[in-house]
């Protein structure tokens, strides 16, 4: 695999130009990480489009049903799904030209980190986004402790 995980200092200049995040796996379950991160990232200030088939509203936000419905420009895709959809999303996420792919813990497949890689994202896998952001110091994390 080509594509190497970015470093602590590129990952704060992803939060420093990261205006909207694309949330594919939203949750309306509070319980559920696709919730909670969302959630924190809303509450420190970012835009959230939550994505699932199931529409609805989200987070005071129109739950759009695929990466292809959002009508503004994406910085970051977060990935709230199974490993057998990251390909597919990764090709969604390089087609609406946000800037990186982000795959939550359990979510990514080599597959997905390349072909993402290979349309010029930033692809980030193996780590919250939300927990991330807190050891990084840029929030207080999304649970105490972190």
């Amino acid at each position: 695999m080509n594509a190497t995980n970015p470093d602590d200092d590129e990952l704060r200049r992803i939060y420093a130009d990261t205006k909207t995040i694309a949330v594919v796996g939203a949750s309306s379950d509070p319980s559920k990480p696709g919730h909670e991160i969302p959630r924190y990232l809303q509450g420190q200030g970012y835009r959230i489009v939550p994505v699932s088939p199931k529409g609805g509203e989200l987070l005071g936000e129109r739950v759009e049903a695929s990466l292809e419905d959002i009508d503004e420009p994406v910085d970051v895709v977060d990935v709230f799904r199974p490993p057998a959809e990251s390909v597919q999303i990764a090709e969604a996420t390089a087609r609406i030209g946000a800037k990186v792919g982000w795959f939550q813990e359990g979510t990514e497949s080599e597959e997905a980190i390349e072909k993402a890689h290979e349309a010029g994202l930033t692809v980030v896998w193996g780590r919250c986004m939300g927990a991330t952001h807190g050891r990084l110091g840029l929030g207080p994390g999304p649970w105490k402790g972190i």
